[in-house]
């Protein structure tokens, strides 16, 4: 069943890929994330007033995250929505490979830093142990069995059909606020060569809800996308689960899950 609140947050993204300008702006951010409004004014015909106003429509649509450093502001393209979209209305059609089209790679001057965003009708609570709780993760963070004693400084682990596939450290524990990890993942020779990044998880509660941010940062230039592609899928599959209860069968979901769910201990 689609939720009236998924129509809504779907219209607004409708509404926001409507207009061409707004749409130049995301490809700007596709080609360069985390630009300042200087840079992406120099990049349009129009007043920077102009320019304000679309990315504040990007901002409400989710499209667009912006974050301070220092006395800057810099914008994210946020895919998650996108993945929203065709998770909704694309994967239930599409071969298993279509999964992979979010995958999204850009490039800053010397790291790679990715921000995501969702909005979840949740407590921080309920969040904050779904995150951390081993059985809830493997439902949506593709079956992987993540065990850790969520203490500061202590170790995390996520095993794939009994294979170590990533692990780190507890960097920060602040429940049910914060929490930031180093990242190493291990599934493939092409994934260990990219060394150790960043992730934190960010919970904020707004109303009746909660903004869960991911900031995947200290990631190389270039670094290979399969350090990050996966987390719009993994925020949707968490929303999904928090709101309905449900599991998501997208294509990427259900390969794993089927394979995890017949070798791993419950």
């Amino acid at each position: 069943m689609v939720t009236y609140d998924l129509i809504m947050d779907m219209d607004a993204v409708f509404r926001a890929l409507a207009d061409p300008t707004r749409r130049s702006l995301l490809d700007a951010l596709f080609k360069e994330d985390g630009q300042t409004l200087s840079a992406l004014e120099e990049r349009l015909p129009m007043t920077r007033f102009g320019v304000m106003k679309h990315l504040k429509l990007l901002e409400q649509a989710g499209l667009v995250v912006s974050r301070r450093r220092g006395r800057e502001k810099l914008h994210f393209l946020n895919p998650v929505p996108i993945r929203r979209v065709h998770d909704r209305w694309v994967s239930k059609y599409a071969e298993p490979w279509a999964a992979g089209l979010s995958d999204l790679k850009h490039k800053l001057e010397k790291t790679m830093e990715k921000v995501f965003e969702i909005y979840i009708k949740t407590t921080p609570e309920r969040l904050w142990h779904a995150i951390t709780d081993t059985e809830m993760r493997r439902k949506y963070n593709f079956g992987a069995i993540v065990t850790s004693d969520w203490t500061e400084g202590s170790r995390f682990e996520g095993r794939g059909n009994t294979s170590l596939i990533f692990e780190g450290e507890n960097l920060e524990v602040d429940p049910p606020r914060r929490l930031v990890q180093s990242f190493r993942a291990l599934w493939g020779e092409d994934v260990k060569s990219e060394g150790t990044s960043r992730v934190t998880w960010e919970i904020e509660p707004i109303g009746d809800s909660c903004r869960l941010t991911v900031i995947h940062d200290q990631l190389h230039e270039g670094a290979n996308d399969q350090l990050y592609g996966g987390w719009p899928m993994v925020l949707s599959g968490i929303k999904t689960l928090l709101e309905s209860g449900e599991i998501l069968t997208t294509p990427g979901s259900l390969r794993w899950m089927h394979g995890v769910t017949e070798q791993q201990p419950r």
